[in-house]
Parts: C-alpha cells; sequence; structure tokens
C-alpha cells in the first residue's frame, strides 16, 4: 500500500517539496505518494488532524504553521523542543505524533558538507530574530563557533533568542545599527529577499573571506547576495540546498533511509537557469 506524505502551508503553489520527496522516493525505492496542500489560515489543526485519521504518515510543515504543528504534536525531538516550532510530523506506530525541526541540520550540512565552509571558531552572525533563526541555532551552536550574533529590527527579540540559547555557546542580541565589525559567516534568515529589499547593513560586516548565504532563494540571485557580492564576499550561496537538505533529514526520518541529494541539487539549479 503507498504511504501517504504532504507538505502543509499557506501559500504553497510555488513549494519544490513534492518533487524532491518523490525523486527521493524513486531513487531510494519506497512506495510513497507526496502532495502539497493549501491549508486555510486558523485550519491547521482540523487539516492535519483529518490527514492523519485518513492514514497519511508524515507532514512537512512551511510557513506559517510552525508552531501550530509544534503545539499539535505529542512528543517533540531535543531540537524541535528546542526550535519551539517544527518543520515535519510523523505518525508513530501507536498513533502518536513525533515533531522534529530539520531546518538547522539541513542548513549546515549545507554549509559544510556541500559547500565545504568550516563553522568552529568562526564569527557567524545571523539576521533577523523569528522562527527560521529560532530553529537553527542549536545545530549552529554544536559546530563550536567562535561566537554568533544575532542582528533584528526588534533588539528585544534578538536578545531573547541570544538568551535562550545562551547554555550552548556565545550568542548575543544586538540591533542592525550595533554590527559594524566583519564576520566570517552572515546567514540571512529574514524574509526580507522575497520582497526585493535588504536589512539596514553597513558594509563594515564584510571582509575578503566572509561567506553570505541567503536562506532564500530564486532564479536570480537574491538582493541580499548581490549586496554581499559588490561589498566584497568571498562566497555568496543561497538557500535551495537548505531546502533540499532539510528534506533529505525528513525523508530519513520518516524512512529509515538517507537518499542522496548532489544530482537532485545539480538538476534544480540547472532548471532555475534555463527558466
Amino acid at each position: 500500500m503507498t504511504d501517504l506524505y504532504a507538505v502543509f502551508g499557506n501559500p504553497i503553489g510555488h513549494s519544490k517539496s513534492p518533487r524532491i520527496h518523490l525523486a527521493f522516493a524513486q531513487e531510494t525505492k519506497q512506495d510513497l505518494f507526496y502532495k502539497a496542500v493549501l491549508v486555510p489560515l486558523g485550519d491547521f489543526k482540523k487539516e492535519a488532524e483529518r490527514f492523519f485519521k485518513h492514514g497519511g504518515k508524515g507532514i512537512n510543515i512551511t510557513v506559517p504553521f510552525k508552531e501550530d504543528a509544534f503545539l499539535l504534536a505529542d512528543e517533540r525531538t531535543p531540537r524541535a523542543q528546542r526550535a519551539q516550532a517544527v518543520n515535519t510530523l510523523m505518525r508513530l506506530d501507536d498513533g502518536r505524533l513525533l515533531a522534529d525541526n530539520t531546518d538547522g541540520a539541513g542548513l549546515v550540512r549545507d554549509l559544510t558538507i556541500n559547500h565545504q565552509i568550516v563553522l568552529k571558531n568562526k564569527r557567524i552572525l545571523l539576521l533577523g530574530a523569528g522562527g527560521a533563526v529560532r530553529g537553527v541555532l542549536q545545530p549552529l551552536l554544536k559546530e563550536a563557533p567562535a561566537c554568533i550574533a544575532i542582528a533584528n529590527r526588534t533588539v528585544s527579540k534578538a536578545q531573547q533568542l541570544a538568551a535562550d540559547f545562551s547554555d550552548l555557546g556565545k550568542v548575543s542580541g544586538v540591533g542592525f545599527d550595533e554590527v559594524n565589525e566583519p564576520f566570517d559567516v552572515i546567514i540571512n534568515a529574514t524574509s526580507a529577499s522575497l520582497s526585493g529589499e535588504l536589512p539596514p547593513l553597513n558594509p563594515t560586516i564584510i571582509h575578503d573571506q566572509t561567506v553570505c548565504y541567503d536562506m532564500m532563494y530564486g532564479n536570480a540571485p537574491t538582493v541580499f547576495n548581490q549586496w554581499c557580492h559588490v561589498n566584497g564576499a568571498s562566497k555568496t550561496i543561497d538557500g535551495l540546498g537548505m531546502l533540499i537538505e532539510q528534506a533529505a533529514e525528513a525523508f530519513f526520518l520518516w524512512r529509515g533511509i538517507r537518499p542522496s541529494t548532489s544530482e537532485l541539487m545539480n538538476i534544480l539549479r540547472n532548471e532555475r537557469r534555463t527558466d
């Protein structure tokens, strides 16, 4: 019998998750079907419970339902508990729901494996203080960076996040206007790139070895990555690899087998170039 999986979000039409997971299933010879579901705002709990009641095995969750999924779960992995937001639900054999957050693992794997970026002893700057940052802080801190600074328009949110994770390493929360020293790795976790905007950044945060990473992606370089390139960053990376790697991590949780990601990554990048 074919196992059912889905991604829940609003909006959802742009999602590459069905394409990615069906490619993983084909590669690993898993009998599953995966679809995108547009969930009305306020209806996540009802729609998720209906999906699992009718035999669904697992759900990926994208904006704006990651906190709703956290609350729905019966059990949470340590990284999901830390993030207080989840992007993966799995129905256990006893019917309970297990929640996980694979975003941070996907980001770290893309940086360290796919792009050979060493994070140990590096100065890392995270832009934004929303759920995207909360989801990646623990995996980033496990890489033992020298420090992580969280910069945000609302300074108190950045400071609260830093306090929540300070037991795992050196983390600070600051306003954008306080950030003017160079960092080794700068990660844009704001959604500004989606609207073609840029956080108010000082070019002094970039030196000639700085790696810049935007969690967003598109057919053309994001505004953030363009800005980093112009200001002398050694490398700019978009979030397509993170998307594929977090999906692979979720697939591994669901199916117990880890799909390869490099070939699919090349296919999707080449498709973008020809769009």
